[in-house]
């Protein structure tokens, strides 16, 4: 839900997370790497990168799982929804976003792919495969 203009908010699955970021993005990135896709259990996962102060959490306590040496990703102890990335020695002040969190995720366009190092070889044609609006026809 937009509340003011460079306003947003989001929050977990079961709704006992919720936040609010405000002012511009840095950007809004894909990551392919390994340690994004096991966490999330996804092939890639969007991340919106904000300035660690602009975002706020207004409902409940996400929990911290010291991921790496230096990375801190947070998430819902309830539902486990991911929700915040931090590294302060790689991006200090800086706090990336999962960006399927947002209540608008169409919000802030993905604007670049990272880590493609690390891409499973099946995504780089993902966009190829057959398309259907909901569920394919039952043959």
């Amino acid at each position: 839900m937009t509340t003011r203009a460079n306003e947003m908010e989001g929050g977990c699955h079961c709704g006992a997370i919720r936040y609010r970021v405000a002012g511009e993005p840095k950007t809004h990135a894909l990551c392919h790497c390994s340690d994004c896709r096991r966490h999330a259990g996804a092939p890639m996962v969007g991340w919106i990168m904000y300035s660690a102060s602009a975002c706020t959490v207004t409902r409940g306590t996400p929990k911290l799982y010291a991921s790496s040496e230096h990375g801190r990703r947070f998430f819902c102890p309830d539902c486990g929804t991911g929700l915040f990335y931090k590294n302060d020695s790689l991006l200090p002040g800086i706090i990336d976003i999962q960006s399927a969190t947002l209540d608008d995720p169409a919000a802030v366009p993905a604007r670049l792919h990272i880590q493609v190092a690390d891409r499973i070889p099946w995504m780089k044609t993902a966009h190829e495969l057959p398309m259907f609006d909901r569920y394919p026809p039952k043959k």
